[in-house]
């Protein structure tokens, strides 16, 4: 057989660490569902229209096509790049079944065909988490949704992360204040701040906006303001322009920042940073964006906000908010630098030892009934010498041995004994297969991490379960 290479941007995880992604996603799901979030799936195919930008088809949609299309047949569908287009697609479809406001999370790859490198792949999997309303959304649903999003994360065992928060209305208004015609170009440009010089992107503001330079030295001073409080309501009021957009967005941003903190605890931190825009047209509201420490090259790790018009059929429209949490974005890089493992690559914590070939039915029948009980075990797969058995058990991660000893009272009744050892500490004691269970900790596998926790931050998964 000739030698397999790997393929470049599709991620594949050794069995703990799949282990560490699993647990990751069991704790999302469980925080999402606390919050009274349904959980759904939609397909992975969209309609190529369906997925274009603005009309245009981006040449990273993987396009999916029969091998037997004839050669001039034109692509109709695409695999999704995000999830939110097929969730669009999925309220629209299915509206008449929701009750709205419709409170959804989903955790699903996607698959985008750019240039692999260190938390960019070309299949990745998010966890979204939106409400969406019909016709109407109140604000309210910005604060709880961000609010989630940060109480999910607050409970990972990975490096502290930075909720940063603007307000899309606080930017135009403060724009339109200023007597700027082209806010959203405005927007674009002061975007280019992460690449770009101040000086040069006051220049291009001058020459490309049309502002004047002082208006460009307002734009930047603006952009500037990043505090981890309400404080950036005075500063921007002491830049001297008023608007009521710009009214709205200021009271808008200092809820969600409230509302966040008060949640957060130490892992999260939550920030008000008026340079985040977000590049996505249609936010209108609330926008954010989410870094790990310490990994500040993989740029955002999360993002989200407010849409007013998330989808529409012409006759009604859906405004939603949500947030996006890259997964495998922020996990494999953490995997790969030794930050995040499972402590064992199989569910297993009980190994039933084999006396001989013929006694397997016997092993067998314990093993079913701490199956019964929700207990994860297996059979050892050869009659060999129980250190053997046990060096089994050690390779796999599987922390309990059972063994089944036959013998008889003096009467000469047989009976049968059964002890488990714990091979990390070699105690070993009697037990039965009805009744013994495992301590908590080892009942699923763990995360291993070493970030320092906190007080409130677990640093293993049978913390966050």
């Amino acid at each position: 057989m000739s030698k397999i290479n790997p393929l470049s941007g599709f991620p594949e995880l050794l069995p703990a660490q799949r282990a560490v992604e699993r647990e990751v996603i069991a704790s999302l799901s469980h925080t999402f569902e606390l919050h009274g979030f349904a959980n759904i799936e939609t397909r992975v195919v969209e309609p190529i229209e369906r997925l274009a930008k603005g009309g245009e088809v981006d040449k990273e949609i993987y396009v999916l096509q029969r091998i037997a299309a004839e050669p001039d047949a034109k692509a109709e569908l695409g695999l999704h790049f995000d999830l939110t287009v097929p969730f669009a697609r999925y309220v629209l479809e299915h509206a008449g079944h929701l009750e709205f406001p419709f409170r959804r999370f989903q955790i699903q790859p996607a698959w985008r065909g750019e240039r692999p490198q260190e938390g960019r792949y070309r299949q990745f999997t998010q966890a979204d988490v939106d409400i969406v309303g019909r016709d109407e959304l109140p604000f309210h649903h910005d604060v709880e949704v961000m609010s989630v999003m940060v109480d999910a994360l607050a409970g990972l065992p990975i490096p502290r992360l930075s909720f940063q928060f603007n307000n899309r209305k606080l930017i135009q208004g403060f724009y339109r204040g200023l007597g700027i015609d082209d806010v959203t170009d405005a927007i674009r440009v002061i975007d280019k701040l992460d690449k770009l010089p101040a000086d040069e992107v006051a220049a291009m503001l001058v020459e490309r906006v049309g502002t004047t330079p002082e208006q460009a030295q307002q734009c930047l001073e603006l952009a500037t303001i990043r505090v981890d409080d309400t404080s950036f309501v005075e500063r921007v009021r002491a830049l001297g322009v008023s608007d009521d957009l710009l009214d709205q967005g200021l009271e808008e941003l200092a809820a969600v920042v409230e509302g966040c903190k008060a949640v957060a605890g130490d892992r999260v931190g939550v920030e008000a940073n008026l340079r985040i825009a977000r590049g996505l047209d249609y936010y209108t509201g609330t926008v954010v964006e989410v870094f790990m420490e310490g990994y500040e090259r993989l740029k955002s790790v999360g993002g989200g906000g407010r849409y007013d018009a998330l989808a529409s059929d012409g006759r009604t429209t859906y405004p939603g908010v949500g947030v996006s949490f890259g997964v495998s974005r922020s996990l494999i890089p953490l995997i790969a630098d030794g930050v995040l493992a499972g402590d064992r690559p199989v569910p297993s914590v009980v190994l039933v030892a084999l006396n001989a070939e013929e006694d397997r039915a016997t092993s067998t029948a314990i093993a079913a009934a701490l199956r019964a009980r929700d207990i994860a075990c297996e059979v050892a797969p050869t009659a060999a010498k129980f250190g053997k058995q046990i060096r089994f058990a050690e390779r796999r991660g599987i922390p309990f041995v059972w063994f089944v000893r036959a013998g008889g009272d003096a009467g000469g009744t047989s009976q049968v004994s059964h002890q488990v050892k714990d091979i990390r500490t070699g105690d070993q004691v009697d037990a039965d297969p009805a009744t013994w269970t495992p301590p908590e900790a080892d009942l699923r596998p763990r995360i291993i991490s070493t970030v320092t926790p906190t007080s409130d931050t677990p640093s293993t998964s049978e913390e966050i379960q």
